[in-house]
């Protein structure tokens, strides 16, 4: 039995942006929620530019702005909690861990009949703090975790030991788009068509371990004197992989792009797809690797593994390892054959186990599931979540 109306559903994000894989992969489950079964209010808990909340504006989902310009300013809070009561919102559903652990609580104390936590990347090893936030508020406050990966959900349960009835595995997800043409990027970038290339896309964070990539460069020039590296993205890290490229005399062949709205035809520009990741969840930027049919080079961490089988859809090395990079590589870019084999393969996973409508399905399953248990619903709709 459905229920009645539409259930009103709030997703909390701190920064609603485009370029962060947690943060988009939340506005994009906000505004892909079937309208005509789900109310949508998307809440930014941090100054958000505009041009990243109009987008959701413009798809039918409501927009609260808290503008909180400091984890002190508490009173910042008070908007959310009034529209959680006023509104009546029935689920919550909280991501990343500075959202979690503020919108499990407040959720809570609103008496929010669902309340849902979505954990983007367990990475607290060293952090005893933020183990015991998530073991002690998170997971006691919220109905349900959310991981999006086997490992990280093992680690949930190994590590913090939560209860595995609590913890949920639901595999991330991106939009399908067609094949996108290289050419006028290397054109672009003065690389010529039959030049070995290899990239990746993110954020220029420690996390993505990106010195590594320049260091598997320096290694790779000897056997490819004409080869390019692309690095898509911007971040924190920017100026300081700027000098280790400068420091091994790298400067014509390792370009940082910054931030590109043509990540699909930076993609289709490459041969080799990498990803020298330190930690990591279930990253998107290599689920755009598949889709764009490229074979992936990747660490082997997090919940990699679930995505690229070794040896199938690209090669795997461990984290830090830059011999082993090198090699991977390299043998990757000898063998053009080899590279299309696995590059279609990873795109054909992608397409029937990693996209995004097939996972925002399985959460609005998940949210009528949860809803039909509470007692909102045993109020609205006598018989509803009986065992009858």
């Amino acid at each position: 039995m459905s229920p009645p109306r539409r259930l009103r559903v709030l997703t909390l994000v701190d920064r609603p942006v485009e370029t962060g894989g947690g943060e988009r992969l939340a506005r994009t489950i906000a505004m892909r929620l079937d309208p005509a079964r789900f109310d949508r209010t998307l809440c930014a808990t941090r100054p958000t530019p505009a041009e990243d909340l109009d987008p959701i504006r413009a798809s039918g989902v409501r927009v609260l702005s808290l503008e909180r310009g400091s984890r002190a300013a508490i009173h910042a809070w008070r908007p959310l909690v009034s529209h959680l009561r006023s509104a009546r919102i029935d689920i919550l559903h909280t991501h990343k861990f500075g959202s979690n652990v503020w919108g499990t609580v407040i959720g809570r104390l609103a008496r929010v009949p669902v309340i849902i936590a979505h954990e983007h990347t367990w990475s607290y090893e060293g952090q005893p703090a933020r183990r015991a936030l998530d073991r002690e508020v998170v997971a006691r406050a919220a109905h349900l975790l959310l991981a999006v990966s086997r490992e990280d959900r093992r680690r949930m349960l190994a590590v913090e030991g939560i209860d595995p009835s609590r913890v949920r595995f639901i595999p991330n997800g991106i939009a399908a788009r067609p094949l996108a043409d290289g050419a006028p990027v290397r054109a672009e970038l003065g690389i010529g068509p039959d030049a070995p290339v290899i990239g990746t896309v993110g954020g220029l964070r420690p996390q993505k371990g990106l010195r590594h990539l320049i260091d598997c460069a320096a290694v790779l020039a000897g056997e490819f004197p004409d080869l390019r590296v692309l690095v898509a993205g911007d971040g924190p890290e920017s100026g300081a992989l700027r000098s280790h490229v400068q420091h091994h005399g790298l400067g014509e062949s390792v370009l940082l792009l910054g931030r590109r709205s043509d990540v699909p035809e930076v993609l289709a520009a490459v041969d080799v797809a990498v990803s020298t990741s330190e930690w990591e969840g279930s990253p998107l930027a290599v689920m755009e690797y598949m889709a764009a049919a490229r074979p992936v080079v990747a660490t082997r961490v997090g919940g990699v593994p679930d995505l690229i089988a070794d040896g199938v859809h690209g090669l795997l090395v461990d984290r830090g390892d830059v011999g082993g990079l090198a090699r991977a590589v390299a043998e990757l870019l000898r063998d053009r054959g080899r590279r299309s084999v696995m590059g279609e393969a990873g795109r054909r996973r992608q397409q029937r186990e990693f996209d995004i409508d097939v996972m925002v399905k399985r959460l609005e399953l998940l949210y009528v599931e949860l809803f039909r248990a509470t007692d909102r619903t045993r109020r609205e709709v006598p018989g509803c979540g009986s065992s009858t």
